[in-house]
């Protein structure tokens, strides 16, 4: 059998207590994914030297701000640098990223005013993922990245 893909997965999806308020996002459907690939775990914001539990932060035109209005822009950018690090290391097409995060939400992310309204748009992560080739999936499409990676194997 040949060597299974590897694919960047944001933690909190895979049952890792990681996020802002020390629970985990586990999703339907990680079971399936994990064994179809090698799942390289990242949290970008642990990684970058933020806390858990920590302040939520929402993305604020150039930086990362927490709600009680820390600028955490260098620990975004330094997780996401680490992440994007480990996925290049091992060689993932794609990452499977917690939708909404100020760090991995691809394709909608909160305005920045604490709200919860949504805005098209990237997180840090999402954004150095997909600079460099890196196939975003939120954890809604993990359907689709199932599909793409069958169709990869092919």
């Amino acid at each position: 059998m040949d060597r299974l893909p590897a694919v960047a997965v944001s933690a909190c999806l895979a049952g890792e207590r990681c996020t802002y308020k020390a629970s985990s996002n586990l999703i339907e459907g990680y079971g399936e994914l994990a064994v179809l690939c090698r799942p390289v775990l990242v949290c970008p914001e642990v990684m970058g030297g933020l806390a858990t539990p920590r302040d939520p932060a929402e993305i604020q035109g150039n930086k990362v701000v927490s709600c009680r209005g820390t600028d955490v822009t260098c620990e975004y950018e330094r997780g996401a640098a680490e992440a994007l690090r480990l996925a290049q290391e091992a060689g993932c097409a794609f990452a499977l990223l917690k939708e909404n995060s100020p760090s991995c939400g691809c394709g909608h992310v909160y305005d920045g005013t604490f709200s919860h309204t949504l805005v098209e748009g990237d997180g840090i992560t999402a954004r150095a993922f997909k600079r460099e080739g890196i196939a975003t999936f939120g954890e809604s499409q993990i359907d689709a990245l199932i599909e793409a990676i069958h169709a990869e194997r092919l």
